[in-house]
């Protein structure tokens, strides 16, 4: 399951060894939902493997304005607190593996 990210969490998440998958998203945007049930799948399996977290861009605008996100659904791929790729859009679930394969 994704875990939830909060600007009260959010250093302890991405300053870990893992990669750190973070869904940008919210209430209101329909791809957005869309893409929720591939981002919660891929969660279960990677679970132990990578943390993957949601993180709703209303109520944490200051980890959005961090990654720069202006369009959501984005992905952003973090690793030792760094980030190394994004995806935006609702994009495809093999899209998605293959970005944590290439950088977890």
């Amino acid at each position: 399951m994704a875990v939830t990210i909060t600007s009260e969490n959010f250093e302890t998440l991405v300053g870990g060894d893992k990669l750190v998958v973070i869904d940008f998203w919210a209430q209101w945007c329909g791809p957005c939902k869309a893409l929720g049930p591939t981002v919660e799948e891929i969660a279960t399996e990677y679970d132990g493997q990578v943390v993957v977290g949601k993180c709703d861009v209303d109520e944490n605008n200051d980890i959005a304005m961090q990654f720069g996100v202006m369009n959501i659904p984005m992905l952003v791929f973090v690793k030792n607190g760094e980030l190394v790729d994004t995806l935006v859009g609702r994009v495809p679930k093999e899209d998605i593996v293959k970005k944590i394969e290439a950088n977890k």
